[in-house]
């Protein structure tokens, strides 16, 4: 297995994956979304694995003007306005090759084992 973790220290689901996985003794990557962020190949495979650029959305993010911007932004336009406003991208996101989850999902990741 080759995991990333994109999260936020702030985010108790970042933290929560983190721990998961160190609970079980599984190597991963861990890059902090607000120092680092992510790169256009790295968010457009997310994006694939996880039913499209929509679904990265965080609705609740507090950067309410960066979400009504996502939000009220055309398809075609996304990718870079996401790639522009991170901080309203769900988190944590835990990536194995090409797949891919958004949040806490130790359900998904016990299958990966």
């Amino acid at each position: 297995m080759n995991i990333q973790i994109f999260g936020n220290k702030k985010s108790s689901d970042s933290r929560k994956a983190e721990r998961w996985f160190k609970e079980r003794r599984i190597r991963f990557q861990y890059i902090d979304m607000r120092q680092k962020g992510m790169s256009k190949g790295e968010l457009d495979s997310v994006a694939r694995a996880t039913g499209g650029y929509e679904s990265l959305i965080d609705k609740n993010a507090k950067d309410a003007y960066a979400v009504a911007l996502v939000q009220h932004t055309p398809a075609q336009m996304l990718p870079d306005v996401l790639l522009e406003n991170q901080q309203v991208i769900r988190t944590p996101i835990v990536r194995n090759g090409r797949l891919a989850t958004l949040g806490f999902a130790p359900d998904v990741w016990k299958e990966w084992e």
